[in-house]
């Protein structure tokens, strides 16, 4: 457990709950917060988040048998994302990934970081490593922008949503037309006594994690924790594009995510659903999706975007049609919505697959 954000003494803040609890929601105006946030205008304390490092001259090269990633040639400072996977391909545990030519960076969930480490830890063998959680010493900025002003801290640079050397798009839109691209995101790793002075020296505003939740949503950006279960594949969020190299070497896992790329298709699809604005609430994270009284999957993530209004991810069977008419009950509460795909319905089994939807790694 990492301590209480020293960010929530401020006036006006308001704490947030499950995974962002110990950290500000918002400031008092989520709206505003969320127009700065996505002007560069703003930093979002993300202090909740888990910090693991790996140091060792072994650190790459043995992190890179275990996970999706290939991080054999992983630049200092270059952002990379890795999962690491069950038997069956599932996701066990996501990380974000960066090198500082002495240690690699793992930034995780806050509840992640001591399963992930000790998970790691078991694997060392006789390799040259060492696996710490770190996250009681370190906390983790948020900004739509570099910040000069943090000097030589260490940073990850969201790759999403290009499609990494090795990757592959399931979803049908191009690159530059991704609404992913309208939102670059970096992650500072600071020292957590001194996290104040850093948010000073940037000579921003503050944020809550609800203006950068509004943001991810709106990029199609799945969150471990929130778009994951126990049985999530990464083809599933389309992860295939930034934390899998489908031609790497082997790692746990690899045989399920080679058969379903290339032979089956995902059983399950993420989605991006405007939400009918008319109402004064929204949907819980968890809710079902209905379509004509049948459940077809759930909603992952909730947030009001200040242009878009109320937006959410879900995942659905694979199957429903990207046309129907979707219902999202919460309680006694129904809320009308309607679907933009993001994984498309025959995302998979590329091989004898003519051109088309999906994009072949580089």
């Amino acid at each position: 457990m990492t301590s209480q954000s020293p960010f929530l003494e401020r006036p006006g803040a308001v704490a947030g709950g499950g995974a962002d609890s110990g950290v500000a929601s918002h400031y008092g105006d989520p709206f505003r917060e969320q127009r700065l946030l996505a002007d560069g205008q703003a930093v979002v304390d993300l202090s909740q988040r888990g910090v693991v490092t790996i140091s060792g001259p072994d650190r790459l090269s043995w992190l890179n048998t275990l996970s999706s990633q290939l991080l054999l040639g992983l630049q200092p400072g270059q952002g990379s994302e890795t999962l690491l996977l069950t038997v069956q391909g599932r996701i066990e545990h996501w990380a974000h990934v960066v090198d500082d030519g002495a240690t690699t960076w793992l930034i995780t969930e806050g509840g992640e970081a001591a399963p992930m480490a000790g998970w790691l830890d078991r694997m060392k063998f006789t390799l040259r490593v060492e696996v710490t959680d770190v996250s009681q010493d370190w906390s983790v900025l948020g900004a739509t922008r570099a910040l000069p002003g943090l000097g030589d801290t260490v940073v990850w640079e969201d790759p999403w949503p290009s499609v990494g050397v090795g990757g592959y798009a399931y979803s049908g839109v191009a690159d530059d037309e991704h609404p992913g691209a309208e939102r670059p995101w970096f992650e500072y790793l600071v020292p957590r006594d001194g996290v104040e002075d850093a948010v000073s020296s940037t000579g921003l505003a503050l944020a809550g994690t609800l203006a950068a939740e509004a943001l991810r949503v709106a990029a199609w950006r799945p969150r471990p924790g929130f778009e994951t279960d126990e049985k999530t594949i990464p083809h599933e969020l389309d992860l295939m594009r930034t934390a899998v190299h489908l031609a790497k070497g082997c790692y746990k896992g690899q045989e399920t995510i080679a058969r379903v790329h290339n032979l089956g298709h995902p059983p399950r699809r993420l989605t991006f659903l405007h939400l009918d604005g008319s109402q004064h609430t929204l949907p819980a994270g968890g809710s079902a999706v209905v379509v004509e009284g049948r459940t077809v999957g759930r909603v992952t993530s909730v947030a009001h975007h200040y242009e878009m209004g109320p937006i959410a991810l879900a995942v659905l069977k694979r199957s429903v049609d990207p046309a129907a008419a979707l219902l999202v009950q919460d309680g006694e509460e129904t809320y009308a919505a309607a679907q933009e795909v993001i994984v498309t319905p025959d995302a998979g089994q590329v091989v004898g697959r003519a051109t088309g939807f999906l994009r072949a790694p580089r």
